[in-house]
């Protein structure tokens, strides 16, 4: 037996193992929920951490998986920038953010914040693998995955490592350039069969914090009409507010900093409507009692 078939037959026994691994790791996990965008640019990421926080302040018991290989932004937003994961006997730990939340991303494996990722298709697959196999991310209630924009490798590597997850959530903005693209993401969730959770339009107009006047900035209503056309769930619109940008910035979620803002009002509404979704997937009730409400 040659060299280069020993290597592929070591290589398959290692897939192999990871895959079992990964089966044992995610029966604990109650939910998974990816959370996609058809383009760039629509606070896709801020909206994850964000419904995690509100889910961890609820008291589920919540991890995030930054599944954004090239460009990880979740624990500068956590306010998690510069650590590292810890390795014991049952294998990887994940960081510990705010409430509990159990993380993982790429940034906690590398040098310093400036160092890019220079990898093709087999690798990231790989890594979203080994992601979800080596991690101990424990008994968790709801699982997010912050996917990066697009329909290319990692959310269809995550698809099919997770034939069993509950659903998708898509991000948007009301421009029709987003219109646009958001139905591939529609599409794209349907043609693997994949449950559409719903549309959240994000950017949704800005409301003045001095009249209260709202300003159709994107347009408005894009999410809506999209979620209308293509028959799926819309969730709701979430408006501008530049203490957003400033609590990601600062590693403060907003919806923690922030919880009678017209934006984070809207987002508890959504929370209240994937809960819902959750609770009726033919598992054990999606939700947890004696805990503190946003």
């Amino acid at each position: 037996m040659s060299n280069e078939t020993e290597a592929v037959d070591e290589r398959g026994k290692i897939i192999k193992e990871q895959e079992k691994m990964l089966k044992i790791r995610m029966q604990k996990i109650k939910h998974k929920v990816a959370v996609i965008s058809g383009k760039g640019g629509v606070g896709k990421s801020t909206i994850t951490v964000n419904l995690a926080i509100a889910f961890a302040i609820n008291g589920y018991r919540v991890g995030i998986l930054d599944a954004d290989i090239h460009g990880p932004s979740i624990p500068k937003m956590l306010g998690l920038s510069g650590q590292r994961l810890e390795v014991g006997p049952p294998g990887i730990f994940p960081a510990i953010g705010p409430l509990g939340i159990r993380v993982v991303s790429m940034d906690f494996l590398l040098p310093d914040e400036n160092t890019p990722i220079i990898w093709r298709g087999p690798l990231k697959m790989a890594a979203i693998r080994q992601f979800l196999s080596d991690i101990v991310w424990g008994e968790l209630d709801l699982l997010l995955i912050d996917l990066p924009p697009g329909t290319g490798d990692e959310p269809l590597s995550v698809a099919q490592l997770l034939p069993e997850m509950d659903g998708v959530i898509i991000v948007t903005i009301p421009s029709e350039v987003s219109q646009i693209v958001v139905k591939k993401a529609v599409m794209f969730a349907k043609r693997l069969g994949l449950p559409v959770i719903g549309v959240i339009e994000n950017m949704s107009g800005f409301i003045c914090p001095k009249c209260g006047t709202k300003i159709d900035v994107f347009q408005s209503g894009g999410g809506k009409r999209i979620s209308e056309e293509m028959g799926v769930p819309f969730l709701g619109s979430i408006p501008i507010d530049q203490r957003i940008c400033e609590s990601s910035d600062k590693g403060i979620p907003f919806i923690a900093e922030h919880k009678n803002s017209p934006a984070s009002k809207a987002l508890i509404e959504i929370i209240q409507k994937i809960e819902q979704f959750l609770s009726c997937r033919g598992k054990s009730k999606f939700s947890r009692e004696g805990e503190g409400k946003i």
